[in-house]
């Protein structure tokens, strides 16, 4: 997949990763388009690099169902799409709140979802394009008090992983990038500060460089830092053993 030349729509661009990420496929060559829901971040953004930006609200459908159905057909085919949107939400899932599962499950599930079904018909009748979506390891391994935002996680690589078998052979690619702690405002925003001493959190360059290289190579799974691949592994091979671990480490 060649980004040079390519227009990528990247959401939750207004900050964070998906910022990152806008700036790093900007240097790569390609044209992107950002959506995020703070104006002032897109338009500083736009400043910076370039990018085309359009302040929109993931977590209302209507104004999803806006953007897909009259300002998208307006913009040049998209060749990529990053799903970097992204809320948290830290809390035991007893005493969660209904609206913030819900706004968990809109914007880390229902919009990449939706927004992937509208991008598909163009990728698929050019014959190329790359669907990029960003997860997180609470969705590979589980995380105390984070339950809904890891199925929320989960959910969005159970979607890469059916659309990669569903695409096969149509030039359409599907990458699942799936983050440990990046340092951005998303923990404050979540509820409760980052407190481990170790992993320390990596800088979003960091994950912006490996998912622009992903895309790059046509890889369809990536994990950020890569030594994250062994909690996954183990969870998946051992679970009872990994339960213990994680009861016992935290």
């Amino acid at each position: 997949m060649r980004t040079a030349g390519s227009t990528a729509l990247v959401t939750g661009a207004s900050g964070g990763i998906g910022r990152a990420v806008a700036a790093a496929l900007t240097q790569a060559g390609a044209d992107v388009i950002g959506l995020g829901r703070n104006l002032p971040a897109l338009q500083r953004l736009a400043e910076a690099c370039g990018a085309d930006v359009h302040a929109v609200d993931l977590a209302s459908e209507d104004a999803l169902a806006r953007f897909i159905t009259a300002a998208l057909p307006g913009m040049p085919p998209i060749d990529i799409l990053v799903n970097g949107a992204g809320v948290g939400g830290y809390a035991a899932l007893a005493g969660q709140s209904p609206s913030a599962v819900h706004e968990l499950l809109a914007v880390n599930a229902r919009a990449p979802l939706l927004l992937t079904q509208a991008v598909l018909p163009g990728m698929l009748a050019r014959g190329r394009g790359r669907i990029v979506n960003v997860g997180s390891i609470a969705g590979a391994v589980g995380v105390r008090n984070e339950a809904a935002y890891g199925a929320s996680k989960a959910a969005l690589a159970g979607l890469s992983r059916a659309l990669a078998v569903e695409l096969a052979g149509t030039g359409v690619g599907v990458t699942l990038v799936t983050l440990g702690a990046v340092d951005t405002p998303f923990f404050a925003r979540r509820g409760a500060a980052y407190d481990r001493r170790w992993p320390r959190p990596i800088h979003p360059d960091q994950a912006a460089r490996a998912l622009v290289r992903a895309i790059a190579s046509d890889r369809g799974a990536v994990v950020v830092p890569g030594w994250l691949s062994i909690p996954i592994w183990l969870q998946a091979a051992a679970p009872t053993l990994y339960a213990r671990l994680a009861r016992r480490f935290g």
